[in-house]
């Protein structure tokens, strides 16, 4: 099966994974501030959506984490 980053030059998929990395960890930040407000908030008033709120989110960041290593194969199959 072909790579879907095979289409870009070395430069676009260098700058692609940086922005990657970028977002991943901003998204990574939101995450932990979910979960501490919904630590925080279940405390105080119970179980509740927001409770588990950060939960929906989690699997977005393992799709973030799962591109970045497929990026960096692709870079590491380039050299």
């Amino acid at each position: 099966m072909a790579s879907q980053f095979k289409n870009y030059t070395t430069d676009e998929l260098l700058k692609k994974l940086k922005n990657q990395k970028r977002g991943a960890i901003f998204h990574g930040f939101i995450v932990l501030f979910l979960f501490i407000v919904a630590v925080f908030n279940t405390a105080e008033n119970g179980f509740s959506f927001s409770s588990f709120l950060p939960l929906f989110f989690l699997p977005m960041q393992g799709v973030f984490i799962y591109e970045i290593k497929k990026m960096k194969k692709e870079l590491t199959l380039r050299n």
